[in-house]
């Protein structure tokens, strides 16, 4: 529910430098070359009037479109220690759940500043994250105008979608992938879950956490009154509409058989940073009308 989605904590900021844990409110010792890991947090660092000082990004910072001249490190998940320290950079912000481990255990003890700003998939996890990595480059005064700015906008859209009547809400699906005739959607606990809830849907699949492949009868069972993909700025990932009508299971559903489909911009939507307010607007309006 809508409600979940405004009130969930969000866990403490951590900064290591090394071994050493510093306080949450401390800007980094030096902000003037840093590489930033996950597309919400150089979204943030761009918004900010900050973008100079990015020398390097993850492969999923691809908004503004000036990020994507900055040298790429490489996968979030999938990063190796020698292709971040390549750039020296002065300081590193990085995502909460970037990796893999044993790379982040490496950059934790080099010698170079790291930040580990929390993922949360909520209207208070976006301003967190802004106001964090605010501190953290000495830009509280911007981040501040921005969570006021990202507030302003989302918080009446949040209200409305909040008190939206239980039997007009539709049911909806989410489908990261359809390869060989898998599904594989989203459940509880992921970003795509996380809009869902802001939307003022119901997750049609939202009894197990994270993505799984579901089998025809689970789809057929989850009736689902619309079916949210991935826009083709996510290239062949996404499904296309003749995907969804050719799939047997998905055919049967009330979706399906109406061609409820709709499609998101996954950076700006999934990503949970300042434009997520618009790409909410666009996708409430368009499966409700209003």
């Amino acid at each position: 529910m809508t409600g979940h989605f405004l009130n969930r904590p969000l866990a403490a900021l951590l900064l290591l430098a090394g071994a050493t844990t510093v306080g949450a409110t401390e800007p980094l010792a030096d902000p003037s070359r840093i590489v930033t890991i996950g597309g919400s947090v150089t979204e943030i660092v761009y918004a900010l009037g900050a973008g100079d000082q990015i020398v390097g990004r993850d492969t999923t910072s691809t908004y503004p479109p000036e990020a994507a001249a900055k040298p790429d490190i490489g996968y979030m998940r999938q990063l190796s220690p020698e292709g971040v320290l390549s750039i020296n950079p002065s300081a590193i912000i990085t995502i909460e759940g970037a990796g893999p481990p044993q790379t982040m255990d490496v950059l934790k003890q080099a010698e170079v500043e790291m930040a580990v700003v929390p993922e949360d998939y909520s209207r208070d996890g976006i301003i967190e994250k802004v106001e964090m990595v605010g501190a953290l480059i000495g830009r509280q005064a911007e981040a501040e105008a921005l969570a006021d700015d990202i507030k302003e906008r989302l918080d009446p859209l949040l209200a409305a979608n909040e008190a939206r009547p239980e039997e007009e809400r539709k049911s909806a699906l989410f489908i990261l992938s359809l390869n060989g005739g898998k599904v594989m959607a989203s459940g509880t606990g992921t970003a795509a879950n996380g809009m869902i809830e802001a939307a003022g849907l119901e997750n049609a699949v939202g009894d197990f956490p994270g993505y799984k492949a579901l089998s025809d009868e689970a789809i057929i069972k989850a009736a689902p009154d619309v079916i949210i993909l991935m826009d083709e700025s996510a290239g062949s990932r996404a499904p296309t509409n003749d995907d969804i009508a050719a799939n047997p299971a998905l055919s049967l559903t009330p979706a399906g058989e109406a061609m409820a489909i709709y499609r998101i911009d996954p950076v700006g939507m999934l990503n949970f940073g300042p434009r997520f307010a618009e790409n909410l607007a666009a996708l409430t309006t368009e499966i409700y009308g209003d």
